[in-house]
């Protein structure tokens, strides 16, 4: 027997994935199936008291009104033996409305979540909002590609609460109501996704890196932030569902093709941009669908940086701002974006779904780098002098200067497969799955070739006038002619991460009517995933023979950021390449003993089990207050792996290693009340406490230290780290209006134990030599720590109204914004309390629009404040990100139901990614800026 949940929240992301974008005017339906004791009732009447329009249900219960006017209307519900049921619908034009009822219950009007004619993807994103117990947000498909966002990071940045870590001008990891990335929970279709890309701003390697997964693979976005207990409690800021494209309901099968292309202006490389999905319905009575993905997105983006470290050596007298060293760095990346997939799903009836799903994206990158350094500070203390010249110069007598090349590959991989089914008995429902997720990072080499000028010099130079430029005068040298410099240093480096889980899930939902209110039920489950991870690191050192960088140099001399900097040639990739193939004679391991040390030190490993068993009721103790109450149990048994270095008493040097292991093993109650209030038609008011786990990242609690020539950062674990947990409180109040929009204000509080921090040392010097070969100038060294306590606390305000009640072609405008303020604090030193790290104070949306008539314009601005990236030894020397301000713009216009062409345009500001050394502005670290995108295609539906 068919039956029909209303306020399922997994039924409105699916029909939310599948729907349409076309718009339909004119008269409105009503349908529905009236039951009694989860049964149909046949022979109910069902009045639409406004219009005089009735109907009787046939012997499934079922009835359906056509051709009804849009409006407000009084829907009453009689049948014998029965007291007579009274409702309010909304009808609106081109729709049909799902209304069930429930003798002994109370029906809901889903406005949306079961719409089945022509509403948009928006409306049914806020009504699944809306009807949620909890707290939620949802981003379908048709919203996301209004905008020129590629990836999954970039897409979820437009909702309330979330800001973006960006690196190569994408964005790649994401902050909930300022909380670390490293401290969220991603799902896909459900199931947890592994990290790839380990190196998160804070060092967890728990965070997913959302560049990896391009927007043509996504159906919907849904940010969880008040976890309900048949979720994994490992979300500390929120959890973020990716739901896969689903077949369109009513569709028997589809096609949607996107064919694009596109210019990026720094380097004047092309964009290759396609996306297709199709599918449908096949078998005996359509039984069977099947839905398959693939997108793929290529550029060549180019990146100018600056990047520069001071010698802080006030304490003896050295002027304040003198530079350690300063690179001028000429990137070329060439990335290849891939993603597919596929679902099968089974379905004979109305009460038995089984499904097959797989999914995997990632992408491939090569890296070429050119970099000029500026070895400063040479001479120590005292060596530095003030310009004579210039009051707010420099004259450092002791530089040399290093031309390197970093000739780099790397992969990036994430892989879903589930299977899984649901079924509806007389009584109750089972729902259960079984999956295995997968991801990894490769990266095959990683050259840097290092050719020095020996020579010191004398350089002036200004970094105070005009702090984004600092001026470099040359007093007795031309770092520039490639014939001063010779080939010094070589090094390679490899590295394979693997992270692999395996989860199965087994769940039970008991409709029960112990209170008014058709959503009752008590739900209950068991879980387990099983995790276990693997990386390893391997460098080589070698001393390269003594040749000349004429014999490499490349092409016309480089000038670049804005023209204010010159690099010289670039030094040639390939030849340097064949040079190490052909000639592998040539280059001697400096230091056979420091790169045995450092591959031991760069292996790690671990297994981490959660087990987990809850418990949730849902309810209606009084009409129009909802209550979700429950706790879920998760039992952690972790093993996290390294090796143990050991030392020859007689040489110093590296005598082996011996593997060692932690075990950390605890158990955790996950408590929830989640109350939800009607105080109106489209009026919700929200109270949530619920309690959440961000446990250890893997690179975190490993027994190793990870050293990186490269980029000159050394990480030492902290085996003895705690799980961070929290306690939150949240409060909101939401007014849904026509046509998508929506106005709400929400405050929320977390209450954080044993919050986690990583502790960063910069200007750190090391040898150039055993095991840290390839280490120049300053470097940065990280470790990690737990607070006892610790808080975020904030406002978020968001609000999207079209203004359909304009005249004429006025209609068609409207405007979103949203905005949130958090205030965090922990004792990130002793005795001192400021921001915790990663929390902007501040992050914005505005966007102005205008959709009507197949026209589609979006006109988008974001925001983040600065945060605290890397912990110093004190405030002054607190890595931090400074403000981003960023404007896209998107467009699009549907020739008829099947065509449709647009065009993008993203990073019209140029917006620099910019680091400084302490809070204030005026001590840049690093700055880099990519240039516009322009994306140009056509899109077939059929």
């Amino acid at each position: 027997m068919a039956r029909k949940h209303a306020g399922s929240f997994l039924v409105g992301v699916a029909a939310l994935t599948g729907a349409t974008l076309a718009h339909a005017a004119g008269s409105a339906a009503l349908k529905g199936v009236v039951e009694s004791d989860h049964r149909p009732l046949a022979g109910a009447k069902v009045v639409l008291s406004e219009s005089g329009r009735t109907v009787v249900t046939g012997p499934d219960g079922q009835f359906e009104l056509d051709g009804v006017d849009p409006g407000n209307y009084t829907m009453m519900v009689s049948a014998s033996g029965q007291a007579p049921l009274q409702r309010q619908v909304i009808l609106h034009a081109g729709q049909t409305i799902e209304q069930d009822v429930e003798f002994g219950g109370t029906a809901k009007t889903l406005q949306g979540l079961r719409v089945t004619a022509q509403t948009t993807p928006l409306e049914l994103a806020r009504s699944i909002q809306q009807d949620a117990p909890n707290l939620v947000n949802v981003q379908p498909a048709t919203e996301i590609r209004k905008l020129p966002d590629v990836n999954a990071g970039e897409a979820v940045r437009r909702i309330p609460g979330i800001s973006l870590e960006s690196d190569t001008g994408e964005g790649r990891f994401v902050n909930i109501r300022g909380l670390d990335a490293d401290l969220n929970g991603a799902t896909f279709g459900g199931v947890r996704l592994p990290p790839t890309n380990v190196a998160s701003p804070m060092g967890g390697g728990r965070a997913v890196a959302f560049d990896s997964i391009p927007t043509g693979l996504i159906g919907a976005i849904t940010v969880t932030k008040t976890n309900t207990p048949d979720q994994d409690a490992e979300a500390l800021g929120g959890t973020i569902e990716i739901t896969p494209k689903q077949v369109p309901p009513g569709r028997d099968k589809f096609l949607e093709v996107e064919l694009g292309t596109g210019y990026e202006s720094l380097r004047s490389t092309g964009i290759k941009d396609y996306q297709l999905s199709g599918g449908g319905r096949f078998g005996p009575g359509n039984a069977f669908s099947f839905i398959g993905t693939v997108a793929y997105y290529e550029d060549k983006r180019g990146v100018d940086d600056i990047e520069g470290s001071y010698a802080d050596d006030q304490a003896n007298g050295t002027p304040d701002k003198v530079m350690n060293d300063f690179e001028q760095r000429y990137y070329r990346y060439h990335r290849r974006r891939l993603g597919y997939g596929g679902e099968l799903n089974y379905q004979p009836d109305d009460d038995n779904r089984w499904y097959a799903r797989y999914f995997d994206a990632g992408y491939t990158e090569s890296v070429n780098r050119q970099r000029l350094t500026y070895n400063m500070f040479g001479g120590g203390t005292g060596s530095v002098t003030a310009d004579p010249a210039n009051a707010h110069g420099f004259i450092d007598p002791n530089v040399t200067f290093d031309k390197t090349l970093r000739d780099e590959k790397e992969t990036i991989d994430t892989r879903v497969a589930t299977i899984g089914g649901e079924n509806h008995f007389q009584s109750f429902k089972i729902d259960y799955l079984l999956a295995a997720t997968f991801g990894s990072y490769n990266k095959p080499f990683d050259h840097n070739s290092t050719f020095s000028n020996p020579n010191a010099a004398a350089v002036a130079y200004d970094n105070i006038s005009d702090p984004r430029y600092p001026r470099f005068g040359y007093l007795n040298a031309n770092p520039l002619d490639p014939s001063g410099y010779t080939f010094g240093n070589f090094q390679n480096s490899t590295e394979h991460d693997h992270d692999q889980e395996y989860t199965g899930a087994f769940n039970v939902t008991i409709p029960t009517s112990y209170f008014e209110g058709s959503d009752e039920n008590i739900k209950f489950g068991i879980s387990a995933r099983k995790r276990s991870r693997h990386g390893e690191i391997t460098r080589f050192s070698g001393t390269p023979p003594a040749l000349s960088l004429s014999q490499f140099a490349s092409g016309q001399p480089i000038s670049y950021y804005k023209d204010h900097y010159q690099n010289g040639p670039n030094i040639n990739a390939e030849a340097l390449r064949n040079l190490y193939v052909t000639h592998p004679e040539l280059f001697t391991e400096n230091d056979p003993l420091a790169d045995a040390q450092s591959e031991a030190q760069g292996a790690s490993n671990g297994k981490e089990d959660v087990y987990a068993i809850y418990g949730q009721y849902q309810f209606k103790p009084i009409d129009k207050l909802g209550v979700l109450a429950g706790v879920r149990w998760e039992r952690t048994m972790a093993t996290y792996g390294g090796n143990q270095v050991l030392v020859d008493p007689n040489t110093g040097e590296f005598g082996g290693a011996v593997p060692i292991a932690v075990n950390h093993s605890y158990n955790h109650f996950f408590p929830t009340v989640q109350l939800r209030y009607e105080l109106s038609e489209g009026l919700v008011a929200r109270a949530v406490y619920s309690k959440t786990i961000a446990r250890p990242g893997f690179n975190q609690v490993t027994t190793s230290t990870l050293i990186d020539p490269a980029a000159d950062n050394v990480t030492q674990g902290n085996p003895n780290l705690k799980a961070t947990t929290s306690n939150n409180f949240d409060l909101s109040l939401e007014y849904y209006l026509d046509n998508g929009g929506i106005a709400s204000v929400g405050v929320f509080d977390k209450e954080l134990s044993n919050y986690i921090i990583n502790k960063e040392e910069v200007g750190v010097t090391f040898p150039n030599n055993g095991l840290f070969a390839g280490f120049t100038g300053a470097a940065k060294v990280f470790t990690f720590a737990n607070l006892s306590s610790a808080h975020a606390r904030g406002v978020e305000l968001n609000y999207q109204q079209r203004f359909a009640t304009l005249p004429g072609w006025l209609a068609g405008f409207g405007m979103a914004a949203n905005y949130t303020f958090v205030d965090s604090s922990g004792e990130i030193r002793p005795g001192e309390h400021l921001q915790l790290p990663s929390t902007s104070r501040n992050t914005g949306n505005f966007a102005l629009f205008y959709d009507l008539g197949g026209l589609n314009v979006n006109l988008g601005a974001y925001y983040v404040s600065k945060n605290i990236f890397g912990v110093g030894s004190s405030a002054a020397t607190d890595i931090c990100s400074q403000p981003r301000f960023s404007l896209d713009f998107g467009a699009s216009y549907a020739i008829d139901e099947q065509w449709s062409v647009f065009l993008n345009a993203k990073n019209l500001t140029d917006t620099r990614l910019k680091f400084t050394e302490g809070p204030g502005s005026g001590r840049p670290i690093q700055r880099e800026f990519y240039g516009q995108t322009y994306t140009a295609g056509v899109r077939l539906k059929l």
